[in-house]
């Protein structure tokens, strides 16, 4: 760890005080999904749905569903189903968990769960980036059920052809978002890298993953060029004419931004086309007009 205060960080991060005493398991609050991963999620180590009561709380789930160790009292989630936190050669792994698409920023014991909830447990190197603040890989969520039982209302900014957007709002309408306006909502911006790169907080994409908690970026004249990024931090690989990508920012503690961009119009027509399932498990997905890549790339 870098000393005390990265200790701290982590700590607060990657989950999860012992859970507490209760009077019971409480009344039935439905079905929650639980997904436990490694390497940003390019390998699922289980998925499953768990029905959860009115006491229950993210950590208590992970312990019915996975064998668990924990350090510093408790207070800390070390491994998972033998996998765990650790460093080799300057490099850090550790555990850390998101709930419906954002990462918590409270321990798993103080997590309160609600139907419909989805649980992404996340065992990757943190070297490069101590946070990443909300991923796409939870699909359809956080357009359905919020987070910490504040649902967010949707709205897509639209920065090219309207059909483009018309795709993207079709399919977060039947995936169960709610388009109607008003609040403070999740902002989808729709539109090539050029257009958009100045909307609110999209900036934060043109900085590095330490920053934007993305593996991704655009360079080159007019931002031709998508940068994929290894777990490092480093350029990987370039796309260029028709890339695309979709990937999930969140500077504060309000709702994230969706970017649905690319390096063109046909860049974005196809990142319109990810909107979907085809985002599942992944922190954040490009293309180059064919199968979705995720990000980092290996």
């Amino acid at each position: 760890m870098r000393g005390t205060r990265t200790l701290a960080a982590a700590l607060a991060l990657c989950a999860a005080a012992v859970a507490g005493c209760g009077l019971g398991p409480g009344k039935d609050e439905g079905d929650v999904q639980l997904t436990i991963s490694r390497d940003f999620g390019h390998t699922v180590m289980e998925h499953t749905t768990d029905s959860i009561k009115e006491s229950d709380d993210v950590l208590r789930v992970l312990d019915r569903n996975a064998e668990i160790t924990t350090r510093y009292g408790g207070r800390f989630v070390q491994s998972i189903d033998g996998l765990a936190g650790g460093e080799s050669g300057g490099r850090r792994t550790d555990w850390f968990f998101y709930v419906n698409g954002i990462e918590s920023p409270v321990g798993g014991a103080d997590y309160d769960l609600s139907d419909g909830d989805r649980i992404w447990w996340d065992h990757h190197d943190w070297t490069s980036a101590m946070r990443v603040p909300a991923v796409v890989g939870s699909w359809p969520e956080p357009f359905v059920h919020g987070f910490r039982k504040d649902r967010w209302p949707a709205a897509v900014d639209c920065r090219t052809s309207a059909p483009v957007c018309g795709k993207v709002s079709v399919v977060l309408r039947t995936a169960g978002a709610d388009l109607s306006g008003g609040g403070s909502p999740i902002q989808v911006e729709v539109g090539p890298w050029d257009r958009i790169e100045s909307v609110g907080s999209v900036d934060l994409l043109a900085k590095p993953p330490s920053e934007s908690g993305v593996y991704a970026n655009f360079s080159g004249d007019r931002r031709s060029l998508l940068n994929l990024l290894n777990e490092r931090g480093e350029i990987s690989g370039s796309l260029g004419h028709g890339a695309g990508l979709v990937a999930a920012l969140r500077s504060g503690d309000g709702p994230p931004t969706w970017v649905v961009t690319g390096t063109d119009k046909a860049g974005v027509m196809a990142a319109a086309r990810l909107v979907g399932p085809s985002l599942t498990n992944h922190f954040a997905v490009a293309t180059d007009g064919g199968q979705p890549i995720p990000v980092p790339v290996p």
